[in-house]
């Protein structure tokens, strides 16, 4: 027998077309990577990568492996679901992935409901940023995931997946008190093009958006912070060094010392929930699913979400 997560590390480097790349996505180190192909090329008596000048490719034998991969893993699939089919009730392991202001304002919660009213199903939640999200779920470690993209930054998402929209979450402006803006009703692009930034690095969505939303001016934003977690992008704000874009999704309460001012056009993100396509009959997905739904309507209308409802 193969072992299932060498033969995930290889379909990972067929995938990504070098070790490094595999290596990013499945989040190992490139020589833990090499020593999984190794072992495997042990297992199978064959030898898997051909390096030539620094580049790495894929042996016939490799590709073989490779698509038989995806067809064991797509099998196992396909069986758990039908598993949970005949007991009639969602079984096993259900991990979830989330972005940090979806695991603050909705997902930690709908787990938390799945988990009490489905005993047999052990509920765990990963916070991920949704690139990462994305080759969990690809991967197999994860079984659902809560991404999100921009309208000007749209995510790409493998075939293999299904997509259900959750919703859509609109940021605004965040200023210090004391800025000349705080006071506005409504702030616009132009009027922020010359303003210092905290925003997250690049890379990251986020600031992928925020360049491209000050493109058509012809204007660079500033990003003189670069903070990843919004909590800490308040705290630079209250400080007085910069302005920012928070999403209203698990923002919670801000001192005193920060303002938010409507944009115009107002900015959103679009709110998405990802599984593997293999795993649309699993009842574990569809009740996670449903909690999903129940507490982001439950978000964004400032009502708690009762279970069962």
């Amino acid at each position: 027998m193969f072992d299932l997560n060498r033969l995930r590390a290889l379909r990972a480097v067929a995938t990504h077309g070098s070790v490094t790349g595999a290596a990013a996505a499945l989040g190992y180190t490139p020589s833990a990577v090499s020593q999984q192909i190794a072992k495997l090329e042990r297992e199978t008596g064959s030898q898997l990568l051909d390096r030539q000048g620094g580049k790495v490719e894929l042996t016939p034998a490799a590709w073989l492996l490779a698509e038989a991969t995806d067809e064991v893993v797509a099998v196992l699939e396909r069986t758990r679901s039908r598993l949970e089919e005949q007991r009639d009730q969602p079984t096993g392991r259900l991990m979830l992935a989330a972005f940090p202001t979806a695991c603050r304002g909705f997902a930690a919660a709908a787990l938390a409901g799945v988990a009490t009213r489905h005993h047999a199903l052990d509920c765990r939640l990963v916070e991920s940023d949704p690139n990462r999200a994305i080759s969990l779920v690809v991967r197999g470690e994860a079984d659902l995931a809560v991404v999100h993209d921009w309208h000007n930054t749209p995510l790409t998402l493998p075939t293999s997946l299904s997509v259900a929209a959750l919703g859509e979450d609109i940021a605004d402006v965040a200023l210090p008190a004391g800025h000349p803006l705080a006071d506005r009703d409504v702030v616009n692009p132009h009027d922020l093009r010359a303003e210092r930034w905290i925003g997250q690095g690049s890379g990251a969505m986020c600031h992928e958006w925020l360049v491209r939303s000050f493109s058509s001016l012809g204007v660079e934003p500033d990003i003189a912070y670069q903070i990843e977690e919004y909590e800490s992008q308040v705290a630079l704000l209250a400080a007085g060094l910069g302005v920012a874009m928070l999403p209203r999704l698990g923002r919670g309460t801000l001192p005193p010392t920060v303002r938010v001012v409507p944009m115009q056009p107002p900015p959103s993100r679009r709110l998405s929930a990802i599984w593997r396509s293999q795993a649309d009959r699993r009842p574990a997905i569809h009740v996670a699913l449903a909690a999903l739904r129940r507490h982001w309507a439950g978000a964004n209308s400032g009502q708690p979400t009762r279970e069962g409802a």
